[in-house]
C-alpha cells in the first residue's frame, strides 16, 4: 500500500529489462522470459489458468490484488467504493529442497480453467521490443498439478485427473507464444526427480504426447532439475518434444542411461 500500481509494475518492469541486458551482455546464448514474478512463479501459473479458490474471487478485486491476496492475505476494512475483504492466504509449501517457497495450487470440482491474460506472451514480446529473442519457460502441466491440492471440501479430488481439462490451457499460451514469435519453450517438469507412481509417469507421456503433435505450436524443451530422473526416464522416452534437459550436476550418475533414451532428433 506505500506504492502505487503504477510504480509497482515500473520496478518490475525495470527489474525485467536490466536482467535481460545483463544476460545479452554477458553473451548468454539461450535467455529466458516469464521467469519475473512479483511474488511466486507457481502462483502466476495458478492466475494465469483461473486456479483460484471462489473466496478471492467473490470481491471483485483487480487480478494484481488477488494475487497478492492468495499469497499474502488481504483484509480490509469498507469504504464508501469498496466492500470489506477478509481472506487468508493459501498454504505456502517448500519447494523442493531449496529455500523457496512457493505457493501451492489449490484445486476443486468447481475450478474453470481459461486464461487470465496472457503474461507469458507479453513479457516475451517485451523482451522482443529490446531485440532480445528470449526463450519462454513456464511450470509444466503433471508438476503444475501434482505440487498442487485439493481445497477443503473436495477432498475426494485427484488434481492429476483434471490433466484432460488444463492440455487445452497450455495448447492456447504455447499457440499465442508461436504467434508472438516465439520458436522454442521451456516447460519445466521438476516432479521428474521424484518417485513417481505408473499414473504420474503416463500423465508425462500423454502431456507431451499430446502438446508434441500439436501443429503451429513452439520447439518444446522439457526440462527437469533437482536430481536424478533415473525411476522416471522410461516416461520420456521417444517424445515427440524438441529436446530434454537434465540436471548431471545434482544426478551425475544419470548420464549414461539418459543417453539410452535421446533420440538421435
Amino acid at each position: 500500500g506505500k506504492a502505487s500500481v503504477d510504480e509497482l509494475l515500473k520496478v518490475g518492469k525495470d527489474i525485467r529489462v536490466a536482467n535481460w541486458k545483463l544476460q545479452k551482455d554477458a553473451g548468454v546464448d539461450i535467455i529466458p522470459s516469464n521467469d519475473f514474478s512479483y511474488y511466486d512463479q507457481v502462483l502466476d501459473l495458478s492466475l494465469l489458468f483461473n486456479v483460484v479458490p471462489e473466496r478471492y474471487t467473490k470481491y471483485d478485486l483487480p487480478l494484481l490484488d488477488i494475487m497478492f491476496a492468495m499469497g499474502r492475505g488481504l483484509q480490509r476494512k469498507a469504504t464508501e467504493t469498496s466492500k470489506a475483504v477478509d481472506v487468508t492466504a493459501l498454504e505456502m509449501v517448500k519447494w523442493f529442497d531449496s529455500n523457496y517457497h512457493y505457493v501451492r495450487p489449490t484445486f476443486s470440482h468447481s475450478t474453470e480453467f481459461k486464461l487470465n491474460g496472457q503474461k507469458p506472451v507479453d513479457e516475451f514480446l517485451e523482451a522482443k521490443e529490446l531485440g532480445i529473442q528470449t526463450r519462454p519457460v513456464l511450470l509444466g502441466p503433471v508438476s503444475f498439478l501434482l505440487l498442487g491440492k485439493a481445497d477443503k471440501g473436495n477432498l475426494d479430488l485427484e488434481p492429476l485427473s483434471l490433466l484432460d481439462k488444463l492440455l487445452p490451457l497450455y495448447k492456447e499460451i504455447l499457440s499465442k507464444l508461436q504467434a508472438a514469435g516465439a520458436t522454442e519453450v521451456q516447460l519445466d517438469e521438476p516432479v521428474l526427480v521424484l518417485d513417481l507412481e505408473k499414473s504420474a509417469q503416463d500423465a508425462i507421456r500423454k502431456a507431451y504426447g499430446y502438446l508434441g503433435k500439436q501443429p503451429g505450436l513452439p520447439k518444446i524443451t522439457l526440462a527437469t532439475y533437482f536430481g536424478t530422473t533415473l525411476p522416471n526416464l522410461d516416461s520420456l522416452k521417444k517424445l515427440p518434444i524438441g529436446g530434454l534437459h537434465f540436471d548431471f550436476v545434482r544426478g551425475p550418475e544419470q548420464f549414461d542411461k539418459v543417453l539410452d533414451v535421446i533420440e538421435k532428433d
